[in-house]
């Protein structure tokens, strides 16, 4: 996984949308970028609406929220119109950028070990990655966040 200070890896992914989004599109600004494992279910659920239920804070101090997982485009727009998330939802269906930024790994879930995206969150200022956050609660990811950016 990459560490604080190093710089954060470029992408270029198609969003909810279907219209591309990349990294470098926010050099002057400071980013929230979120790997999630998959739309609509309940851990992720309460994190994106937690960071929905924040974001005019996150507005206010010029943060850019932006949400990654697998899922595509399609199941982004209908997770997003579903809970009204007011952010980008990128689609990294073949896994690249969460291989680039080591949240795709080893996971276990009752007593199961499978391979997935690693719940994660880089705050990236200015291109460097600033902090690195994997001991997420979903409910309070936004207040939590909002401490730190």
């Amino acid at each position: 996984m990459l560490k604080r200070g190093e710089k954060a890896p470029e992408f270029e992914l198609k969003t909810d949308e279907g219209s591309l989004v990349k990294l470098s599109n926010f050099k002057d600004k400071k980013v929230i970028l979120y790997f999630y494992p998959k739309d609509d279910t309940p851990g992720c659920t309460a994190e994106a609406c937690n960071l929905r239920d924040n974001y005019y804070q996150f507005q206010k101090k010029g943060v850019v929220v932006l949400g990654i997982s697998k899922d595509d485009e399609k199941k982004h727009k209908k997770f997003k119109e579903k809970y009204n998330l007011p952010f980008p939802l990128l689609a990294d269906t073949d896994g690249e950028v969460c291989r680039k930024y080591g949240v795709w790994g080893q996971k276990k879930f009752i007593g199961l070990t499978y391979t997935g995206i690693i719940r994660t969150t880089f705050i990236i200022n200015k291109g460097i990655i600033e902090e690195v956050i994997t001991k997420i609660k979903t409910k309070t990811h936004g207040e939590d966040l909002l401490k730190v950016v």
